[in-house]
């Protein structure tokens, strides 16, 4: 069997016992980005030690932040640079993390050098422009100089940025946090006002870090004063949701499963796969270990009697956006149909996840109707094992193995390699909850 290729066959028995998931992967790149900038040295716990997340660890030691491991990969000392970070000697490599690379255009677009950030094929193929237009408007020069137009490799000659009162015209947490990044190294008070609400991990790390930051009632309005300077300030990231959806989603839809995801984050803004898969009927426990901070508890999911389709809100969309692969898998095994639309970002991901879902579905005997901005999914009819490209995309690889859990005969799955972008040891997990 190639390394990169993973089989699975139907599941005669429920998912049991309990698991834990790595660390956050938005978060664990905040806390590099924003510790390699602190003063002093923090411990941190639970970094998600997958390519994405280290590769931005590793492009902030290149700005001079120093990593000293401790008892395991997960854990170290992060020592910052006191806001004071060097020039890279090398290019910056960001593997395949688009969030890696549009949140660190916008610390380097207001640092006094010339840095050049790259990836692979697939990073090289996302959009860009939605970052380089605000930093532009805030001074920085930053050139897409790609095959394709407004994609990496990216060159940034750094310097004195103005402040902005920004407003996104997309949901985009990630450009949300460039700016408000690029923020707080620029002096006076930068603004961003977003359309719907997206995942606030920038934030909460801000109030961390005790970084001035201020957010309004509805949450829509967000300001930070800069420059800054702050102290390092020691964390440990929670369990990433996005990981476990996986799981919760198998075990909504095999039979006979009582599965426990312990410490996952909880973040109200990262949560709409637990509030979907509810109104399908999932029966989900919820158990708070700390409401602070980042929040996060453990999750334990039951087959439920009946599980069936639903509509995805619009407002739902932002902070469902990488786990709609695998609710639409969901949904091809819950009865009637589920609409998922105005997610349209999906096409701009690591591949068009649109396209490639649905493609998946079909191969797999489920009926699916595929739209610019979504799909509709008529699920309950049996499906069948099919051998599935993953199309070098993590979510799709991980997806429709859970798929094949469920669907009649063997699945295999090509090209699963970037699973470790976000999911280290997810085979072995897999593994121990089939065996």
């Amino acid at each position: 069997m190639e390394t990169d290729t993973i089989t699975v066959q139907q599941l005669t028995h429920g998912l049991q016992g309990q698991l834990t998931v790595p660390g956050d992967k938005s978060i664990s790149h905040r806390v590099a980005i924003l510790g390699a900038l602190a003063h002093g040295s923090m411990r941190v716990r639970n970094y998600l030690c997958s390519e994405d997340c280290l590769n931005t660890l590793r492009a902030m030691q290149q700005l001079g932040a120093q990593v000293t491991l401790g008892d395991c990969p997960q854990n170290f000392t992060l020592t910052g640079t006191g806001m004071q970070p060097t020039a890279p000697q090398a290019d910056i490599d960001c593997g395949n993390s688009g969030t890696g690379m549009r949140l660190m255009a916008g610390v380097l677009a207001a640092l006094p050098f010339r840095s050049r950030m790259y990836g692979d094929s697939s990073l090289c193929s996302r959009p860009m422009n939605r970052i380089i237009t605000p930093l532009g408007q805030m001074g920085a020069r930053i050139r897409a100089c790609g095959a394709k137009a407004g994609c990496a490799p990216l060159e940034i000659d750094g310097g004195k940025l103005s402040t902005i009162d920004y407003t996104l015209p997309m949901a985009s947490a990630q450009v949300k946090s460039a700016v408000l990044l690029a923020g707080m190294l620029t002096e006076g008070t930068t603004r961003v006002h977003q359309p719907a609400i997206t995942r606030d991990h920038t934030e909460r790390l801000f109030a961390h870090f005790g970084i001035p930051c201020s957010v309004s009632e509805d949450r829509l309005n967000i300001a930070v004063q800069g420059p800054v300077t702050y102290k390092a300030n020691d964390i440990t990231v929670p369990g990433d949701i996005s990981s476990a959806a996986f799981w919760m989603v198998a075990a909504s839809i095999l039979p006979g499963s009582k599965l426990t995801l312990n410490n996952v984050g909880l973040n109200p803004t990262r949560n709409a796969i637990i509030t979907v898969l509810q109104r399908m009927g999932a029966d989900i426990h919820i158990d708070t270990v700390s409401s602070t901070g980042e929040p996060y508890g453990n999750i334990t999911v039951t087959t439920p009697q009946r599980f069936v389709g639903t509509e995805v809100l619009p407002h739902e969309i932002p902070n469902l956006i990488d786990e709609i692969p695998v609710l639409a898998v969901a949904a091809a095994f819950a009865e009637g149909s589920t609409t998922i639309r105005h997610a349209a970002e999906l096409r701009v991901k690591e591949s068009d996840r649109i396209t490639t879902t649905v493609q998946n579905l079909r191969a797999m005997g489920a009926e699916v109707e595929e739209f610019e901005d979504g799909m509709v999914i008529h699920g309950g009819k049996p499906l069948h094992g099919a051998v599935m490209d993953s199309y070098g995309d993590h979510r799709i690889a991980m997806s429709f193995l859970m798929a094949g859990l469920r669907a009649e005969g063997a699945t295999t799955l090509l090209h699963c390699t970037n699973i470790n972008t976000s999911y280290p040891g997810f085979k072995e997990h897999l593994q121990q909850l089939i065996s």
